[in-house]
């Protein structure tokens, strides 16, 4: 999880943790420093970034970010898109996944009526 986490919100053990692991590995390193740049495109909405980031990690021997840059180049528009613009569906997503735990709970028994109070009373 050091990777994952803003090096700024890192402890200085975990820190010096995490600089040993990356110096005696460089592929983890290479990883992580393309892992941040992403993670910054994502936070900052710098999309125009994205074609550039993807030719850097496809140039370099990281069969792990391969499939995810081939991931990305199959709707290459959208991602672009959705790192560059300001709207997210973040909260619809949250909504369907709301009716999804509702459904779960009610164990098949899920009609459409008792489904639709269930989340009318939530």
């Amino acid at each position: 999880t050091w990777m994952l986490r803003h090096p700024d919100n890192l402890e200085d053990d975990d820190q010096d943790k995490l600089d040993h692991a990356l110096a005696a590995c460089p592929h983890l390193s290479a990883t992580a420093t393309h892992a941040t740049a992403f993670a910054e495109m994502m936070t900052g909405l710098h999309g125009d970034r994205l074609i550039a980031w993807i030719n850097t990690v496809d140039a370099e021997e990281l069969p792990h970010l391969h499939s995810f840059t081939t991931g990305l180049r199959r709707d290459l528009e959208a991602v672009i898109n959705g790192l560059t613009l300001p709207y997210s569906s973040g909260p619809v997503e949250g909504i369907v996944n709301k009716i999804k735990y509702l459904k779960r709970q009610m164990f098949g028994r899920a009609n459409f009526d008792l489904l639709r109070k269930r989340v009318l009373l939530t």
